[in-house]
């Protein structure tokens, strides 16, 4: 039985996630609503062609109920307001939050009282009661089915946690530096204009920016006895995707070439 996944937040996240969802019809998850303040239309179409992965290959047409894909209709809902939200209508299962705001216990759980069962959160959360999953790295020592709530941490930590794992199995990790070449996000400026970072507030496509990460902070949170030994920070670049990140590690056991 499919599990029915709503996704609150139609952006960069939640369509690639609807993507591949689509593209691997065994993976056991069917999306069954939606929640994003745009318009249908607008929703369609940044679904159907996408600048970095191309061309959605399914028919994607809009009407003032959702967005059907290849003749399937997902319905989607404008709602501001998460206490009006009514997932139980749809039978949820699960709540993608990826719209980058509800990333507390208090406001994601309100996806649980609109009838969801669990909630993902797509970004770092801001709640220290709020499990970070990062898969490969915690996903098997922890019990996922006792949380309503995980947060899947950022794609940076995504990035980070995995390395950092093997390189402490291996080695034993004293203390980390990263720096993350980050590709620039919706929170720069495209053109020279006013922001409360005067550094996003140059041009995001002619700029190297350097700003701050909380990658090195999360991999605690996954990894809870390398808190507070990594720190880093992190540089924006003209690329509309990825995120690489150069780390230098003390380690207490000896390396060589061939380790």
């Amino acid at each position: 039985m499919s599990v029915r996944l709503a996704i609150n937040g139609f952006g960069r996240i939640g369509r690639m996630v609807f993507r591949a969802v689509h593209n691997d019809p065994g993976c056991g998850i069917e999306v069954v609503a939606i929640n994003d303040l745009m318009d249908n239309g607008t929703l369609a179409h940044l679904l159907q062609y996408d600048s970095v992965h191309g061309k959605f290959p399914a028919k994607v047409t809009s009407s003032e109920e959702g967005i059907s894909v290849d003749g399937r209709m997902v319905p989607i809902s404008a709602i501001r307001n998460l206490d009006e939200l009514n997932w139980g209508k749809y039978n949820v299962d699960v709540v993608l939050e990826s719209t980058g705001i509800f990333r507390t216990r208090e406001t994601a759980g309100k996806h649980l009282a609109a009838g969801a069962k669990k909630v993902v959160i797509s970004a770092p959360a801001k709640s220290a009661d709020v499990q970070t999953v990062v898969l490969g790295v915690n996903d098997k020592s922890i019990d996922l089915k006792s949380f309503d709530i995980l947060s899947n941490a950022s794609c940076t930590t995504n990035c980070l946690a995995p390395v950092v794992k093997v390189i402490d199995d291996n080695f034993k990790v004293k203390h980390g530096l990263l720096t993350t070449i980050h590709s620039y996000t919706n929170d720069q400026r495209i053109l020279d204009l006013p922001h409360s970072d005067l550094r996003r507030a140059r041009a995001a496509a002619v700029s190297m920016i350097p700003t701050s990460t909380g990658a090195a902070k999360a991999v605690g949170l996954v990894l809870p006895h390398l808190a507070g030994k990594l720190d880093g920070l992190a540089v924006r670049v003209p690329a509309p995707n990825v995120s690489l990140v150069d780390v230098v590690f003390t380690v207490e056991k000896a390396t060589d070439t061939e380790s």
